[in-house]
């Protein structure tokens, strides 16, 4: 395998990066050449399309034993018995991704509110780290 940890095969899963479904996951279900793959994503709302190896991101994540041109309903149940949306969901990309959303749907007050609480926070540690360092002396 070499150097490379994620390699473009039938049944890895992807993050699309450009177009309509950006942000979405989908699977490769077929190869078209160097540069082009057939995606879909029956569990996320993601159409059968051939999709450019530049609009997508491979992830960790690996359906094993999945046939080349799989339909889409029978890709939907190895979807599911896979469990792949809820393993997406508990890597800390997914992660990262949902907790920028969350921040960039936040309004000026919610960012203030957020502040107070981090200053609070700070202040309770640094407290109590004053209190560890004169214990200490």
């Amino acid at each position: 395998q070499g150097s490379f940890k994620r390699l473009v095969e039938v049944g890895r899963v992807v993050l699309i990066t450009h177009g309509e479904d950006a942000g979405k996951i989908a699977t490769i279900v077929d190869i078209v050449d160097h540069n082009r793959a057939v995606v879909d994503g029956p569990t996320t709302d993601v159409k059968r399309q051939i999709i450019a190896y530049k609009n997508v991101v491979l992830t960790d994540i690996v359906v094993k034993g999945l046939p080349r041109t799989i339909g889409t309903k029978a890709l939907a149940k190895f979807l599911e018995k896979e469990q792949v949306v809820e393993a997406w969901q508990k890597t800390a990309w997914a992660q990262k991704l949902e907790a920028r959303k969350r921040r960039a749907n936040m309004s000026d007050f919610d960012r203030f509110k957020l502040m107070r609480l981090k200053k609070q926070q700070r202040d309770i540690v640094n407290r109590q780290s004053a209190v560890l360092r004169k214990e200490r002396a």
